[in-house]
């Protein structure tokens, strides 16, 4: 296992930082009126984040991510393999989390779409990456 995330750890590195693309775009210009609407978030409390602490540990988050979707894929590689596994992994392991914390929790309908539809692109996406990626000697 450690050798295959060594090999690929171009592809992870690029797939990790997928997530930060794919999120501006998709709680900006795509959806940022109603997640702020149904998460109950407001932009002066963004803007009083940490902002090293916010992208640092999501983008920590995305790496653990990317490496377990290359495990996963394992001796496979191929654009659609990777597209396969990242949307795999996004509806049997982080769609089921929000799932189930979005249940307890009587967080909105609204909101469970639009985070888990951000969830299964940024899976798929990291995924095509990884897999699309050259396999090495």
């Amino acid at each position: 296992m450690s050798t295959l995330l060594l090999q690929h750890w171009p592809a992870i590195l690029v797939a990790s930082f997928t997530g930060f693309v794919l999120g501006g775009l998709w709680y900006g210009p795509l959806f940022l009126k109603p997640w702020l609407q149904a998460s109950g978030m407001t932009m002066e409390r963004g803007k009083a984040q940490n902002k090293l602490v916010v992208f640092g540990l999501a983008w920590l988050a995305n790496l653990v991510a990317a490496s377990g979707l290359r495990v996963f894929m394992g001796t496979h590689h191929g654009l659609l393999i990777g597209m396969h596994t990242g949307l795999m992994g996004a509806l049997v392991f982080a769609l089921t989390a929000l799932t189930v914390i979005y249940l307890f929790e009587s967080r909105p309908f609204k909101l469970w779409l639009i985070n888990s539809g951000y969830q299964l692109v940024n899976f798929a996406a990291m995924g095509a990456i990884l897999g699309a990626w050259p396999v090495p000697g």
